[in-house]
């Protein structure tokens, strides 16, 4: 089951990403050229995190993991999934919601913005 150095290790390993605490030092915010793609509490217990998702894809997700994802908390529930790391999803199915959030954002990025990185 994914923990939070984890989760921590994989947003960080990805290009152009930076960590911040912009609404407190209980979350930690990741950034893809200063745009959010994830957000999750240091002190949620099991660990949970709220990711960006295509809006057909969340509602599917919702669906199929009743117990693990749903809207996430102070965000738009259509693009944002709140993910619950209780076993139901595994670490890989994790981290393929995680490449989803930031492919997203970084697809929203303009041009000249994406060429100041690679993928």
């Amino acid at each position: 089951m994914m923990h939070i150095e984890q989760l921590r290790d994989y947003c960080l390993s990805k290009p152009a990403v930076t960590e911040s605490c912009p609404f407190g030092p209980d979350a930690l915010v990741f950034k893809v050229a200063n745009k959010m793609f994830l957000l999750t509490g240091l002190d949620s217990h099991p660990l949970s995190f709220s990711a960006k998702c295509d809006p057909e894809r969340a509602l599917a997700l919702r669906d199929q993991y009743p117990h693990s994802v749903r809207g996430a908390y102070h965000m738009n529930k259509r693009h944002w999934n709140e993910v619950i790391c209780n076993g139901e999803l595994s670490d890989h199915e994790l981290t393929k919601l995680i490449d989803h959030s930031y492919e997203l954002v970084v697809a929203g990025l303009t041009k000249g913005v994406r060429s100041t990185f690679s993928i």
